[in-house]
């Protein structure tokens, strides 16, 4: 089954429910291109502003590996999902305690994966990296 991907805000309005619709961010791992096989590993993150079916990058250099620090940094550009190869399970944690959700064993070319993505084709499935 198909998800739709583009998150809902309920809101009240002079006693009246309007449902909006707001912007996703997803975060790639990006290895030269492609979606990295460990998350905390790779070159840069791809951060993909998805607003009315399209999609903006940008690309912002791994800062480096340190437990905690990316998820911290992806909440703070506003991602809302982010994709990779794989991950370990307590950066799996890290990130859904912040609200954002994690798709793992992903692979393929970034752009060619935020489209998959957009028309509900990615699924999440076992971490390409294994932690203990």
């Amino acid at each position: 089954m198909r998800k739709r991907l583009w998150l809902r805000r309920r809101t009240w309005k002079k006693g009246i429910l309007v449902k909006e619709w707001y912007r996703l961010k997803v975060g790639i791992a990006n290895d030269d291109g492609m979606v990295s096989a460990h998350f905390g590993h790779c070159r840069e993150y791809s951060i993909y502003t998805v607003e009315n079916g399209t999609f903006l990058r940008r690309d912002i250099p791994n800062p480096g590996h340190q437990p905690g620090a990316l998820p911290a940094l992806l909440k703070k550009e506003g991602v809302t999902h982010v994709i990779a190869g794989g991950m370990g399970p307590k950066a799996v944690e890290i990130f859904q305690s912040h609200g954002i959700q994690v798709l793992m064993g992903v692979t393929g070319e970034v752009d060619s994966v935020v489209k998959d993505f957009l028309e509900g084709n990615i699924v999440s499935g076992e971490s390409t990296c294994h932690h203990v």
